[in-house]
C-alpha cells in the first residue's frame, strides 16, 4: 500500500492528433475540484459531407462536465449525436452541482440511502479501490473541502471553515450496495472530479466500439484516447503540455494507438494572497494545497479510468515514488514526470521524446 497523505488534483494536458492541435485544460469539476457549474451542454457538430452508409470523420465540439470536450471519428453523424446525448447524460448523473443529478442527490440526502443509476454505482466503486490501493491519497469526499475554495474568483476559505470541513473526508463512510449509495457521515460531500471524466471516456470509446467505429479520437478535458489510426492512417501522435508554456506547448510527444493518457500538474490555476500562492491540488488532510516536488504527471494506461485516478496519485507522490509506481506496476504503460525544476524525465523503456533542450 502507499503510505503518503490524503490529496486530490485537476489536471491539464494536451494532445496532438492526427496533425490537428487539440487543446484539452481542466477536469469535470473545476482547478478546486468541485463539479462543474454549467449543467449544461452546447455542441458544434461538423462533418465530411457522405450518407450514414459510408461514414467520413465526424467532430463534435461539447462545452459540458465545465469544459471544452473534441471528439473526433470516422463514424456517421448518428453516432457522433448519440456521443454528445451520452455526454449530457453523464453531467446530468456525475455532477455535483447540478440539482437532481445522483452525485447532488446523495451529497443532499442526509446520510440516507439513495438510488442511482448503475453508472454512477460503477464509478463510485472504482473510486472506492483506488482510495483503498493508496491508503486515501485519492478521495472523493473531498467535496466537503474541496468545495470551499474558490480559484477562479481567488477566495481562500478562512482556518476554521477549513478545520470544521476536514473530519469529513473520508472515503469509508461511502457504502455501495447494488445502485444504492449511502454516506454515512451526513456532512460528507462526494466530488467525482478527480474519476469521472476517465471513466466517461472509457465508456464513449466502447460505444464506438459496439457502433463498428475504428478510428476515433476523444479529448475530455485532459483525459485523451486515441482508437485505431489516425485520419492519415498513421499512429496517433500525442503530447504532453509543458507545465510552463502556452495551452499549446508540448515538451514531450508519443505514438501510439488504443491508449489514454492523463496529465495532472500545476498549470495556471492558483492565485497569490498575503505573499502566498495558493495553488489548485489540495490536500484533504489540511485543507490547503499539498506539498510535491513535481509540477506534472502523466501517465498512459489501456483504460482512461485508471489514469484519471492515478495521475492524481503519481502527482502527489513526488517524483521518485512516483516513477517507482509506474515501473512497478504492470498497468501503467508509459510516463513522464516534470520536476519543479522543469526536468523531464520518462519511465523506463518509455516511447516517449522529450523535446526540452
Amino acid at each position: 500500500m502507499i503510505q503518503t497523505p490524503h490529496t486530490i488534483d485537476r489536471r491539464t494536458f494536451i494532445a496532438l492528433a492526427g496533425g490537428a492541435l487539440v487543446s484539452c485544460a481542466g477536469a469535470l469539476t473545476g482547478c478546486s475540484g468541485t463539479q462543474g457549474d454549467s449543467g449544461s451542454v452546447t455542441a458544434s457538430k461538423a462533418g465530411s459531407a457522405g450518407s450514414d452508409s459510408s461514414p467520413k470523420v465526424q467532430s463534435t465540439t461539447l462545452f459540458v462536465f465545465d469544459t471544452v470536450v473534441n471528439i473526433s471519428a470516422q463514424c456517421s453523424k448518428k453516432v457522433m449525436d448519440e456521443v454528445a446525448d451520452r455526454c449530457t447524460y453523464f453531467e446530468n448523473k456525475f455532477s455535483r452541482t447540478v440539482e437532481g443529478s445522483d452525485i447532488w442527490n446523495i451529497n443532499n440526502a442526509g446520510g440516507k440511502p439513495v438510488e442511482v443509476a448503475h453508472e454512477t454505482a460503477e464509478v463510485i466503486e472504482a473510486a472506492i479501490r483506488y482510495a483503498e490501493e493508496s491508503d486515501g491519497l485519492f478521495d472523493i469526499t473531498i467535496g466537503a473541502v474541496s468545495s470551499l475554495w474558490d480559484f477562479d474568483n481567488e477566495v481562500k476559505p478562512a482556518d476554521e471553515d477549513i478545520q470544521a470541513a476536514l473530519p469529513h473526508v473520508d472515503y469509508r463512510t461511502i457504502t455501495v450496495d447494488g445502485t444504492t449509495v449511502t454516506l454515512s457521515d451526513p456532512e460528507a460531500k462526494l466530488d467525482l472530479g478527480g474519476i469521472a471524466k476517465g471513466y466517461i471516456t472509457d465508456d464513449l470509446v466502447a460505444l464506438f466500439k459496439k457502433s463498428g467505429v475504428r478510428d476515433a479520437s476523444i479529448s475530455l478535458g485532459g483525459n485523451v484516447y486515441v482508437m485505431g489510426k489516425s485520419f492519415d492512417g498513421d499512429a496517433w501522435n500525442v503530447g504532453v503540455q509543458d507545465p510552463n508554456g502556452a495551452q499549446d506547448d508540448v515538451l514531450a510527444t508519443v505514438k501510439t494507438r488504443n491508449r489514454s493518457l492523463v496529465t495532472s500538474g500545476l498549470y495556471e490555476r492558483g492565485f497569490e494572497q498575503d505573499g502566498t500562492f495558493y495553488y489548485h491540488i489540495l490536500d484533504p488532510k489540511t485543507g490547503y494545497p499539498a506539498a510535491t516536488d513535481l509540477k506534472s504527471a502523466s501517465i498512459m494506461t489501456k483504460k482512461s479510468v485508471l489514469g484519471d485516478a492515478y495521475s492524481t496519485i503519481l502527482f502527489l507522490l513526488g517524483h521518485d515514488r512516483a516513477m517507482e509506481l509506474i515501473e512497478s506496476d504492470e498497468r501503467f504503460e508509459d510516463g513522464v514526470l516534470v520536476d519543479m525544476d522543469d526536468r523531464a524525465t520518462k519511465s523506463d523503456g518509455s516511447t516517449f521524446k522529450i523535446l526540452q533542450d
